[in-house]
């Protein structure tokens, strides 16, 4: 169907460092500027097959070949900081409604008929898992039959192959909170826009069946299998270290004026500060993480309720935990640094209710409800920090 493209960008910038000179950064692929990504789905298996239904009750069984495609999705999505489970929720949504998870040439461009294809279509000229168009400014032929273009093409993004037009899913402003079927609706705009939620049970059984989290959880006897309930809460930096630079939520970019998400807190420190663990708990994540430059994720269980810590932008060498071991609330497991999409030294902390794969929380006033030892009233923003780091 005709596809009517609306370029709705969000140009999302670092914000500047006071009395610091900006330098280029290396992103991955497509990565947004947003700290908006709540772990990462790593594909663990693809099956020769898997059979589920659509939200009407049809059958649908998809092939390995499709599951392919929805490997590279889940992959590739996993990759963009700001996309998430719910991105790849989406994107899988989209491409299911689209080709059903195929690689489709189209007559209208013949040479697409000579690359590696499940089948050929006949909307328009679209082409492949998205049924994006050459003459939408989506790709030229050879790109749109990349699967992997096509992925990056849909999530978008300040570093998407094509922005800034047409708008990819992380361009659509509140894409996060939208009911799924419009968010990839609003990506594709379609002329039969109630489609893509009938996709949703479909999506979310591939993302169930070729998925397991980036850390795994182990069995029984792991570490991570038990996390034992703590009271103790502490603020990750000592007394005196430190300067709140960017708090969680929606914010004016200082660079474009237009409005982005925050999902963390942004405590500007001296490189080489010492980050505390907030509480006890068990290390689920330790290393390199796209966009976060060095990630620390740790499991803890409060008030009955499983919870996670993240600490990001930690150099390679400032990390001093490992997975599945157990910390201590306070104990020294990372030093401050600037890796990721950072401007300056800080340490970008992130509260996620349920775990490390769930949804942030704005960490400042988790910190302050529970009364972290530590916890200091220097709270100044951006504006009037010499070492403020946003991404």
């Amino acid at each position: 169907m005709k596809k009517i493209i609306i370029g709705l960008v969000l140009a999302l910038f670092l914000l500047p460092v006071a009395g610091m000179l900006a330098v280029p950064l290396v992103f991955s692929p497509a990565a947004l500027a947003a700290c908006q990504a709540s772990g990462q789905l790593v594909v663990s298996e693809v099956p020769d097959e898997l059979t589920s239904a659509t939200s009407e009750g049809v059958p649908v069984t998809l092939r390995r070949a499709q599951l392919t495609h929805a490997a590279t999705i889940i992959t590739v999505g996993s990759g963009v900081e700001g996309v998430g489970r719910q991105g790849v929720l989406i994107a899988l949504m989209a491409a299911l409604t689209e080709s059903t998870l195929r690689m489709l040439a189209n007559a209208a461009h013949p040479e697409s008929l000579d690359m590696p294809n499940d089948g050929v279509g006949s909307d328009h000229d679209s082409l492949g898992l998205f049924q994006m168009r050459p003459a939408s400014g989506w790709g030229d032929v050879e790109e749109l039959m990349d699967p992997n273009y096509q992925a990056r093409a849909f999530f978008g993004g300040t570093d998407g192959p094509n922005y800034p037009s047409p708008a990819g899913l992380l361009d659509i402003a509140g894409w996060q909170t939208a009911d799924p079927g419009s968010a990839a609706q609003a990506v594709e705009r379609s002329a039969f826009p109630a489609r893509y939620q009938n996709y949703q049970p479909v999506a979310e059984a591939i993302i169930a069946a070729l998925t397991k989290p980036a850390v795994s959880a182990g069995g029984s006897d792991s570490p991570l299998a038990s996390v034992s309930e703590t009271t103790r809460v502490v603020f990750p930096l000592a007394t005196g270290t430190w300067v709140r630079s960017s708090g969680y939520g929606w914010r004016t970019d200082p660079v474009t004026g237009q409005r982005a998400f925050h999902a963390g807190t942004d405590y500007a420190a001296a490189d080489g500060t010492a980050i505390m663990a907030v509480a006890d708990g068990v290390v689920s994540f330790a290393g390199p993480s796209p966009g976060y430059g060095q990630l620390v994720i740790i499991e803890h269980t409060i008030d009955g309720m499983r919870v996670a810590s993240a600490y990001a932008h930690m150099w390679p060498t400032g990390i001093h935990v490992s997975v599945g071991q157990r910390v201590e609330a306070g104990q020294h497991i990372a030093d401050v640094g600037s890796a990721g999409k950072s401007t300056g030294t800080h340490l970008h902390l992130e509260i996620r209710p349920g775990g490390s794969f769930e949804p942030a929380i704005d960490a400042a006033s988790w910190l302050s409800d529970h009364r972290a030892a530590g916890l200091e009233s220097a709270d100044s923003d951006a504006s009037t920090c010499a070492a403020t780091v946003s991404r």
